[in-house]
């Protein structure tokens, strides 16, 4: 039986523009645009291993996040527990610290994006938000 891994997904929103990262080719999923966060670690929650990812990833400060969804997802070869929070105010420039790309997009253009099938859920509980 797969292992489940958990991870702290932030959907950071900035005005109308929402920041997506796309997975290296070599990773799960690669080429495909989420939203940026990483594994939690046994001892942290899922909000401070949140705040550690888009620290080293992305170089931003969150300082005002909200539950958004948990989602659980089964991709065959891994299953993935994505506790994903609205981060609403943060410090700091992004940048993809670990040479992957990322962007500002626009969020009413989502669907012109790329996603693994388990944001899917995501995005509909972030259209849900915003309307």
């Amino acid at each position: 039986m797969a292992k489940v891994v958990n991870v702290a997904v932030g959907v950071v929103l900035y005005g109308d523009k929402v920041l997506l990262a796309r997975r290296k080719p070599d990773q799960h999923q690669g080429g495909k645009w989420e939203f940026p966060g990483g594994k939690i670690e046994t001892d942290e929650t899922t909000c401070s291993a949140l705040i550690r990812e888009l620290k080293e990833e992305c170089a931003i400060e969150a300082t005002q996040l909200k539950p958004l969804i948990v989602i659980e997802h089964d991709y065959g070869d891994k299953k993935v527990c994505l506790d994903t929070y609205l981060v609403t105010e943060f410090s700091g420039e992004a940048k993809g610290l670990e040479g992957q790309e990322i962007i500002w997009a626009n969020v009413n253009q989502l669907v012109d994006y790329d996603f693994p099938k388990a944001n899917v859920a995501i995005l509909d509980a972030l259209n849900q938000y915003l309307s």
